[in-house]
């Protein structure tokens, strides 16, 4: 018989891109998520991941074996649940500017964790309205993008501001600046507008966008220059020292949590894991 904990310990490092990270969020330790693997494979008689210490990655039979994986457990929950049970519902509160590109492999990550007929429901917006709705309890978590300190929450990583172009974009000379930003109350914004003016710099809003993603579409159509943490910003470099704009602080990003079940604290745990990854 497979071991059906083994099967989601190697879904979570696949997904999480680190056998630490696996198990932060399954709350155990490395080397039982080793341990675990190297019995799944014995028993498969498979090789499926080929790890070292700085790197990991599936092999051709591991690759094969990933959806059978995801099927597995799929069908294990369907087995064990008869249809009248009440769904689980995680709600999860997020800045756009704090979880960026780690949000689908966070999703992937809570989907392991949780029953398979949770309901996972997402909002996005402004920190200080994230932090708003986790305070009044419309949220199980929360992920927010501080800046200036605070002790509340969990920090999972420090994220570094830049400013973000289309490769090759040039501002017009003797010009304002274009901002490409989220728009009046993102905290993001706020802090590159304090920065621009404390260096003397002139700027004008040229576009706003509703979410990062049509940001960086602003962005890539050359709409200008947009503040943005590496967490945002799809690998697009940091171009300020290059175009003389000033230097953008680090923040860090915060989890606020509350586990009403243990399903929610394992969701919760899968959560920052993925979002503490540098994986992706």
């Amino acid at each position: 018989m497979i071991d059906l904990e083994g099967v989601r310990l190697f879904i979570l490092t696949v997904e999480l891109g680190s056998l630490t990270k696996a198990a932060e969020a399954a709350g155990t330790v490395q080397p039982v998520v080793s341990l675990k693997l190297k019995t799944l494979e014995q028993r498969l008689g498979r090789r499926l991941i080929d790890r070292t210490p700085r790197h990991m990655r599936l092999t051709e039979d591991g690759e094969v074996f990933l959806p059978k994986a995801r099927e597995l457990l799929v069908k294990h929950e369907e087995a064990v649940t008869f249809g009248d049970e009440t769904p689980l519902n995680f709600s999860l509160a997020v800045s756009d500017h704090a979880i960026g590109s780690r949000l689908s492999p966070a999703i992937r990550a809570m989907r392991v964790a949780l029953p398979a007929n949770a309901v996972i429901d997402v909002s996005i917006g402004f920190s200080r309205h994230v932090r708003e709705t986790f305070a009044s309890g419309l949220a199980d978590a929360a992920i927010i993008r501080r800046n200036g300190g605070g002790s509340e929450g969990e920090i999972l990583r420090t994220d570094r501001l830049g400013w973000r172009t289309a490769p090759g974009w040039r501002p017009r000379s003797n010009s304002a600046i274009s901002l490409v930003s989220l728009g009046s109350g993102c905290g993001v914004r706020e802090i590159a507008i304090a920065e621009l003016r404390r260096a003397g710099v002139d700027w004008r809003d040229a576009f706003t966008a509703g979410s990062c993603a049509a940001l960086l579409e602003g962005i890539l159509a050359e709409a200008g220059v947009a503040p943005m943490g590496d967490i945002c910003a799809r690998g697009l470099p940091d171009r300020g020292p290059e175009l003389g704009l000033p230097l953008l602080p680090a923040s860090d990003i915060v989890l606020l949590s509350r586990a009403r079940t243990p399903a929610h604290a394992s969701a919760i745990r899968a959560l920052a894991a993925a979002v503490s990854s540098t994986a992706g």
